[in-house]
């Protein structure tokens, strides 16, 4: 539970952190146009801060972490989220300096898949843990 706790609290800072980055850099380049930059850090604090917050509630009640491939699953997530804000920021700062990024569309497409499969596998360990616990009313 503390892990979870933890990992929220990180991608909070995180999320902040690429915020502020965002608008500095953007003001320092003095860019006005659209750039991935700034859907970073609503990513980071979404699927980051606000899903592990969330998550912490949960797993309290359902004992998610007792699921066998929870650990699998969480550095999967975290890998694809991590990533996928890496290759956006990465093309945000080509986009601010007008470099080609063109190559990175890949880069991006693999993160952006590894967090998919890592949304998907969450809903289908709740999906056991919630059908574990209909079947055993002993448990929270």
């Amino acid at each position: 539970m503390q892990k979870l706790y933890k990992t929220s609290f990180f991608y909070l800072i995180l999320g902040i952190i690429c915020g502020v980055f965002y608008r500095e850099f953007t003001k320092i380049n003095g860019f006005n146009g659209v750039t991935t930059l700034r859907v970073v850090h609503p990513h980071l604090l979404t699927l980051g801060f606000i899903f592990f917050l969330i998550l912490t509630i949960i797993a309290s009640i359902y004992k998610l972490y007792e699921e066998r491939d929870f650990g699998k699953w969480y550095t999967t997530y975290n890998v694809g989220l991590i990533f996928t804000a890496i290759t956006m920021m990465w093309r945000g700062i080509l986009q601010v300096k007008g470099l080609d990024f063109k190559g990175l569309n890949h880069i991006a497409g693999l993160a952006h898949a590894i967090l998919g499969v890592g949304l998907i596998w969450f809903m289908i360990i709740l999906g056991r843990q919630l059908k574990s616990n209909e079947n055993n009313p002993c448990k929270n």
